[in-house]
């Protein structure tokens, strides 16, 4: 199958753009609502499952790519590090859906490190490259439901580490090479009744 890496560079920077500035003044999209969506802050977490396979238009778990992962993770690593945030990389579920961070990131928020060592077809190409551009890198078990947005490329099932309440975003940008991307924010829940003011 053809494809080219420049657009998947292109596709990959426009769909975290759009996610992290999500629920800002203006960025309002066809279809939804934003407000109530707190902006990310330093030390907030990005969590992304990418099935590079999905992404060329394979099976998943059937052609994980390294160049993919490369050229996604090049695009999406420097734009979430700008703003203070941690990305943590989703492993296949052979491992789980265990999830690489920065070791900054497991001892702020107190996750559980397991030993293992992701691997092209055990974790998959996208965790396989995390290992090697952060910059100490280490696998946990998960993230307890820590991330306040995510990106979830070829149907991957990212939501059991996403915070309470996740809102989808309806976004312009909803493809990555042949995958679909589906992407979320968190909101603070809302409660009471119609008295309550938000």
């Amino acid at each position: 199958m053809e494809f080219s890496l420049d657009l998947l560079k292109k596709q990959a920077g426009a769909a975290i753009t759009e996610l992290l500035n999500y629920g800002q003044v203006g960025l309002e999209y066809a279809g939804t609502s934003s407000h109530n969506i707190p902006p990310l802050k330093a030390g907030d977490i990005v969590v992304i499952g990418c099935s590079t396979s999905r992404v060329l238009g394979y099976h998943m778990g059937t052609h994980s790519n390294e160049d993919v992962a490369k050229a996604i993770m090049d695009e999406v690593l420097p734009l979430i590090r700008e703003r203070g945030l941690y990305l943590a990389c989703q492993c296949c579920e052979h491992l789980n859906r265990a999830i690489v961070v920065e070791r900054e990131c497991m001892e702020k928020y107190g996750f559980e490190e397991v030993c293992v060592k992701p691997a092209l077809h055990a974790g998959g190409a996208w965790s396989v490259r995390a290992t090697e551009v952060f910059e100490d890198p280490v696998v946990v078990e998960d993230i307890k439901g820590s991330a306040k947005a995510g990106m979830d490329i070829g149907g991957v099932l990212i939501g059991m580490h996403l915070k309470r309440v996740a809102v989808p975003v309806h976004a312009e940008n909803a493809k990555l090479g042949e995958a679909n991307i589906v992407m979320a924010r968190v909101r603070p829940k809302l409660i009471g009744g119609a008295r309550a003011q938000y």
